[in-house]
């Protein structure tokens, strides 16, 4: 395998599949099996998952809910998206943790960096709901934050699209796809792959990230095994 430690970002509306809202079990259950096939092979998996499907803070803002209270629900929709990924796992005989950088102890464990290395020491997986634990950040800072946490090898962020394009290749038929882009480059040609707080994390702690097309199924093994697939972004 091409990395040992991961943490694979995953978006909330990936998991709608052809819904319009809400977790499709086929989608769940295609990616719960996709992560429990590498996990096979000893790679130890960090997943954090957005809440899109269900609820984002700064859309609820847009609409009229103090940014704060929107942002808070916002992590609770991935706690839910999260508590749904450790279910699927567990229910295809697993080892899935669930932490959360919220105190809901009745649902998962308090996130901390040592605790989430020592179950994936153990073999398990470890879901990292609610993202950073605090409003004004997105998922995608919480990812990069986890990364960080749990020392992974790099972000594998999973998404519709088979990497990073000029411009959006669902609008722009012209659009060219870039194999290795650095966050610098990525951030001055405003190509939204994260945010800039995102950006910054990663840059500064030299995390790299592969940007791939997850909803393919075999994808992921195959940028485990060194497949070029996606577009990788380094500092």
């Amino acid at each position: 395998m091409k990395y040992n430690r991961i943490l694979l970002k995953l978006s909330g509306e990936a998991l709608m599949g052809e819904q319009q809202f809400g977790i499709d079990p086929d989608r769940l259950n295609e990616y719960a099996e996709q992560i429990i096939e590498v996990a096979k092979k000893g790679v130890q998996i960090g997943i954090v998952i957005g809440g899109g499907n269900i609820f984002r803070g700064i859309q609820g803002a847009s609409q009229g809910f103090d940014r704060i209270q929107g942002d808070y629900m916002g992590m609770l929709a991935t706690v839910i998206n999260s508590m749904a990924m450790q279910q699927a796992l567990i229910g295809k005989g697993a080892k899935a943790v669930l932490l959360s950088g919220l105190f809901i102890d009745r649902i998962a464990d308090t996130m901390s960096s040592a605790k989430a290395i020592r179950f994936l020491e153990e073999g398990q997986i470890v879901v990292m709901a609610a993202g950073t634990g605090n409003p004004f950040f997105t998922t995608d800072t919480g990812s990069a934050l986890r990364a960080v946490e749990i020392k992974a090898d790099i972000i594998l962020k999973g998404t519709r699209v088979d990497g990073i394009y000029t411009a959006d290749p669902e609008k722009d038929p012209t659009a060219t796809k870039f194999d290795h882009i650095t966050y610098d480059e990525a951030y001055n040609r405003n190509l939204k792959v994260m945010d800039m707080t995102a950006f910054t994390l990663c840059k500064v702690n030299d995390m790299p990230m592969y940007v791939f097309d997850m909803n393919t199924k075999g994808n992921l093994m195959r940028v485990l095994n060194g497949e070029n697939i996606g577009t990788l972004v380094t500092k």
